[in-house]
């Protein structure tokens, strides 16, 4: 029986690493044993229960040791299933062909891992493939190399990621089978194996730690089928401990969950007490990779049942939401815009109450300029008595917003979709807009200073244009501007800078 949990211990002033031995004995009962790593040569065999596996330990300052991967757990059952698809079978491109060849040529064994194996295992035909292999980055080097296979972004290799580019039409992205040495619960140090169940072992969730072979052989060391087959999400092992190594996983739990799950509020507790009593990891993740997880959340199933149940259990500070709490608006926005194609900002947006959250959410997220102007359009309009005459209120809204024509006609667009005015937001685009027939350049032909008098002025005069319902003609307008420039005061510039 091969069997080791490994642990390390912090104690102040120390540079010491302990281990928990499990040992299971004849009787099939567990004992604990505390055993310096002085001791661990002398463990071959332990009166006749087994024999005991031991890795090589290293030393490292406790500061840079938060927790490691480096567990083995008791061996699986090793689960493997045939899988013989059309979606299977259509993945086999000329290129692939080759890269498999290539592999088989030089020994090394290749099979596909994670995501893909588990939309072919669903029916679905993968977006992207990514590979696994027992060759280290070096060996794929050598052997790309020989074969004159351009290599790019050579980024990854530290983390033993190869992208290999075949007769010039198809990437493809391989990786070395590895094990998270140390972590610090964003990023990892990583050693290489050839072990295909240290590999699954360390990743996050059992869906994700499966490996499919080009025969068909589906390899499940943590029982990911079955999860997949009963629509479970559950953590490889301890859901603390994967969650410790990177505290991204507690969003991509969520994630998955809509994406698999078939009821929106099936949570196992023992999964939500370790995400509760981790949330605070999320302070070390970067506002980018958690707004990446939150908006492929929002356009996923069940958004506004997740993100509620994120909150509750105690996310919200950590994700940009510390006063989010309308949840009754979130679930309304969320049933007005499913099935359509909607902006993730503006579901998002049922959640903002004011500017003040939209400034919130952005700091730490770091939206884009696009979601920020979105967010702040809808807090800002939402509320707008619209009239039922709705192309006339978009109309007149579109002729008050500043900006190019077209964003400002994909955030009213947005608007309509968030108040659920689905006919309005898929005709508006098609209206002919009217136009405001005075430019700056009519103005200055006009004598109007330069400077911030135009811009008042053409403010001024575009308002009359709107509530002539976009009548007057252009000469009517400029026959406007003495009356316009006389409620301008004249020290404007003084009073702007002070």
């Amino acid at each position: 029986m091969n069997l080791v949990i490994e642990t390390v211990f912090k104690r102040p002033n120390l540079f010491k690493l302990r281990c928990i031995c499990a040992l299971l004995t004849k009787t099939r009962t567990w004992k604990f044993h505390d055993l310096p790593v002085r001791h661990f040569s002398k463990l071959h065999k332990i009166d006749n229960v087994g024999f005991i596996h031991v890795r090589n330990f290293f030393l490292c300052r406790a500061s840079s040791v938060t927790r490691t991967s480096k567990h083995l757990y008791l061996k699986p059952n090793l689960i493997i299933m045939k899988l013989d698809s059309p979606e299977f079978h259509s993945i086999f491109t000329p290129e692939l062909n080759c890269l498999i060849d290539l592999f088989k040529k030089y020994n090394y064994e290749l099979r596909i891992a994670g995501g893909a194996v588990r939309d072919l295992l669903d029916g679905k035909v993968p977006v992207d493939l990514d590979f696994a292999t027992t060759a280290t980055p070096a060996e794929m080097k050598e052997m790309f190399t020989k074969e004159n296979i351009r290599m790019l972004n050579m980024n990854g290799e530290a983390h033993g990621t190869i992208t290999a580019r075949v007769n010039d039409k198809e990437n493809f992205e391989i990786t070395t089978l590895r094990i998270d040495v140390v972590t610090d619960g964003r990023k990892a140090e990583v050693e290489f194996t050839k072990d295909w169940m240290l590999d699954a072992n360390r990743r996050d969730l059992t869906i994700n730690s499966l490996f499919l072979d080009f025969e068909g052989q589906v390899y499940d060391y943590f029982n990911g089928i079955d999860d997949l087959k009963h629509h479970r999400i559950r953590f490889v092992g301890s859901a603390e401990q994967r969650i410790q190594e990177d505290y991204l996983r507690i969003l991509r739990y969520f994630r998955f969950y809509g994406k698999i799950a078939n009821d929106p509020d099936k949570h196992e507790n023992e999964t939500l007490d370790a995400i509760r009593n981790n949330a605070e990891g999320l302070k070390r993740i970067s506002g980018e990779r958690i707004w990446m997880e939150m908006k492929k959340i929002l356009m996923g199933r069940y958004p506004a049942h997740i993100i509620q149940s994120m909150i509750q259990v105690g996310l919200g500070q950590y994700i940009g939401l510390p006063r989010a709490n309308n949840f009754k608006e979130l679930f309304s926005v969320c049933e007005r815009t499913e099935g359509q194609n909607c902006h993730h900002m503006t579901r998002m947006s049922a959640l903002l109450d004011d500017e003040v959250d939209v400034y919130t959410f952005h700091e730490r997220n770091k939206l884009s300029n696009e979601e920020l102007q979105l967010a702040l359009f809808i807090v800002q309009h939402r509320g707008d008595a619209m009239g039922e005459d709705l192309m006339s209120y978009c109309t007149d809204l579109h002729s008050d917003s500043s900006g190019t024509e077209q964003k400002v006609i994909s955030k009213i667009v947005e608007l309509m979709k968030y108040c659920g005015h689905k006919k309005t937001a898929a005709e508006f685009p098609a209206l002919k807009l009217p136009v405001l027939p005075v430019t700056g350049h009519d103005l200055t032909q006009r004598d109007v200073p330069r400077g911030p008098k135009i811009a008042l002025t053409l403010n001024e005069l575009r308002k009359i244009w709107k509530d002539s319902r976009y009548t007057l003609s252009k000469e009517e307008l400029l026959d406007k501007i003495p009356e316009v420039l006389e409620r301008i005061p004249d020290n404007l510039k003084k009073k702007r800078k002070k």
